[in-house]
């Protein structure tokens, strides 16, 4: 299911105007990672990405292309860990925090 044009514009509105939503939307998408829940993950951090540092800003951050950063995210991207993990440290760092797995039982 593809979101709305709408509903991606409240999203990126939401993520400008409070810093504690951008930290927990790029939290929700590692955790959907972890979880399996790997589509939801992508989708997640790819809206994130749009929302925030974009895709060209982050290419530069990881020496990848943009286009192939875009595909990892896409729905039928299969990005290997590598570059996952890769993402995930370039823009934990670009947001200045850092996000600790924390077993639950």
């Amino acid at each position: 299911m593809s979101l709305t044009r709408d509903f991606k514009e409240t999203v990126r509105a939401r993520i400008e105007r409070d810093p504690e939503f951008r930290e927990l939307l790029l939290e929700e998408g590692v955790e959907c990672l972890l979880a399996g829940e790997v589509e939801t993950g992508k989708s997640i951090l790819r809206n994130y990405v749009n929302a925030t540092v974009g895709f060209q800003e982050l290419a530069g951050l990881t020496n990848k292309s943009s286009k192939s950063l875009m595909r990892m995210l896409g729905p039928h991207g299969n990005p290997q860990a590598r570059n996952l993990f890769q993402i995930i440290g370039c823009l934990q760092k670009h947001e200045g925090f850092q996000l600790k797995v924390q077993t639950v039982r």
